[in-house]
């Protein structure tokens, strides 16, 4: 059965706990979700062990220990729940819909979730540098560099000399959901490798003799130098 999607009153409860239980550098709801989004896009599967602690803000999150307290339980469940949500709805090729808050005038701005995402980049630096230095992919985490580093204290880094327009935020938004459902596939045929067991790898042995501009074996329709042949031959 496919995870049920957090509810609105879900959402609220996972905000309270993570506001006053949460280590003051816990993340907003904003922020963790475009960190999960990244989670779940990542060209390795990452551990809740690894993710959870970045979320709640603090570097130890004993799984047991919050078990054993109903408030701290519900963190952790609600949190995996969401990321399973996440991950079955881009499995399925559904559109993705960032979570992100209104400002006064009843606009997202998107700025926290594209803060979250990046730092999630983290998790597996080298393989998204890589992505952003593929001249044919790179351009699906543009508009999230955007919305990151909009009002940034170093005025260079800012994508806009001026304040966006409600147009450009909106554009750079849409944009920003299209990006992680590029990047999850970008990465899906690395995930599939790290999944297989190592007896089931004995295949890469003739992998070389697939012609640079052949089509990948892997089946994703592009050339092998530019999937599984980018790994492997590099």
């Amino acid at each position: 059965m496919p995870p049920t999607p957090l509810s609105e009153a879900e959402f609220d409860q996972l905000a309270d706990i993570l506001e006053r239980f949460g280590d003051e550098r816990a993340m907003t709801l904003e922020e963790m979700d475009g960190f999960l989004a990244t989670v779940v896009c990542s060209p390795r599967d990452i551990p809740r062990s690894e993710y959870l602690p970045i979320i709640w803000g603090d570097a130890i999150v004993n799984e047991p220990a919050f078990a054993a307290k109903p408030i701290l339980k519900d963190f952790i469940s609600l949190v995996v729940r969401h990321r399973d949500s996440m991950d079955h709805l881009l499995r399925e090729g559904e559109t993705f819909t960032p979570l992100m808050f209104e400002d006064e005038n009843g606009n997202a701005r998107g700025n926290d979730w594209a803060k979250g995402f990046l730092r999630g980049t983290e998790l597996c630096k080298a393989d998204w540098a890589a992505l952003l230095g593929d001249e044919e992919q790179g351009g699906a985490l543009v508009p999230i560099f955007a919305l990151a580093y909009e009002n940034d204290p170093d005025p260079k880094m800012r994508p806009y000399k001026e304040p966006m327009t409600d147009e450009v935020r909106k554009n750079l938004i849409v944009g920003a959901a299209a990006g992680v459902m590029r990047c999850f596939e970008y990465f899906e045929s690395l995930r599939v490798l790290a999944r297989l067991p190592i007896g089931d790898l004995t295949y890469r042995r003739i992998l070389p003799k697939v012609g640079r501009n052949d089509p990948c074996p892997c089946g994703s329709g592009k050339k092998f130098k530019h999937c599984c042949g980018k790994v492997m031959l590099h």
